[in-house]
């Protein structure tokens, strides 16, 4: 089966950078997508960004384009999401999710293999 880490979360005053790191096992498909998204408080989830495995192509959110950059370590099976420019409103917990095939849909709409999570909390 399937399994998702994410690790990276914490406290970080606007304006500033943080790093995820999402390790993905047990596909046995070469073909699938990993995604990061996001939860605040009281709001509904929103799918961040995500990427295939099979040519790298990329999803942003209108709310993170041109400050989040997704990118992967095939050999590592590991994705990074890189964040600058944070805002207090990017604040919430953050989802590494995985999927097989490489539907982008599924990168708003949620997928099959989801990780605990992890806190980002961006200080004004």
């Amino acid at each position: 089966e399937v399994q998702v880490v994410e690790s990276g979360g914490g406290l970080v005053q606007a304006g500033g950078s943080l790093r995820l790191s999402c390790v993905a096992s047990g596909f046995t498909r070469d073909d699938y997508i990993i995604g990061w998204f996001r939860q605040a408080p009281g709001k509904e989830r929103e799918g961040v960004s995500c990427i295939s495995s099979t040519n790298g192509t990329t999803y942003y959110a209108d709310s993170v384009k041109g400050r989040f950059t997704i990118s992967s370590d095939s050999a590592k099976n590991t994705v990074i999401l890189e964040m600058s420019s944070l805002k207090p409103e990017d604040t919430a917990v953050y989802y590494c999710a995985a999927d097989i095939g490489t539907y982008f849909f599924r990168c708003k709409y949620g997928m099959d293999y989801w990780g605990k999570g992890t806190l980002v909390t961006v200080s004004s």
